[in-house]
């Protein structure tokens, strides 16, 4: 159990960075393009730079039209910022001294409710505004998966609290 304690945290610890440098990312890029602070067009105005702050060196390069802005830039940065954060939470759950809790289970079920009802919504509806690569239905596909992956693990969960519950009741 030590092992998959280490290996949790490490995961808690990677996850919780990059949810925070993708949700960073869609406020900081949400400021620049509201504001024009920061942005450089380029390409005869086809597409922009979004610098780094104070700075003219490129930080992003998008294209310029707002069905892609929304749909494949702020979009998928902000959902992959989410499933990042829930990553993090369910790997939290696995270094902790109890492991089977309520509260683990409401964590597992986010992660498997975000992942089986979210992603195929989100890129069926950009795909009404925005070409879709196969690729990205590839993703739904694995998200779909993690998703009913996850769903087991909580209801194996599930029992495990029970059989916790009523262990603790003959002891």
């Amino acid at each position: 159990m030590n092992q998959t304690q280490i290996i949790s945290r490490i995961l808690f610890y990677i996850c919780s960075v990059v949810s925070a440098g993708y949700l960073i990312i869609v406020l900081y890029s949400l400021l620049c393009l509201a504001t024009g602070f920061s942005v450089t067009p380029y390409g005869n105005g086809q597409y922009l730079h979004i610098n780094y702050p104070f700075t003219e060196q490129p930080f992003l390069n998008i294209e310029d039209n707002y069905p892609y802005i929304v749909f494949s830039f702020l979009m998928v940065l902000f959902s992959y910022g989410i499933f990042f954060w829930l990553s993090a939470r369910v790997f939290r759950v696995f270094f902790q001294p109890k492991l089977f809790t309520q509260q683990h289970i409401l964590q597992l079920k986010r992660f498997y409710l975000y992942n089986i009802f979210i992603p195929l919504p989100l890129v069926s509806i950009a795909s009404f505004f925005v070409e879709v690569e196969s690729i990205v239905w590839g993703l739904v596909f694995i998200h779909f998966m993690l998703g009913i992956f996850s769903l087991f693990l909580a209801n194996i969960f599930k029992q495990g609290l029970h059989l916790q519950n009523e262990q603790d009741l003959i002891i």
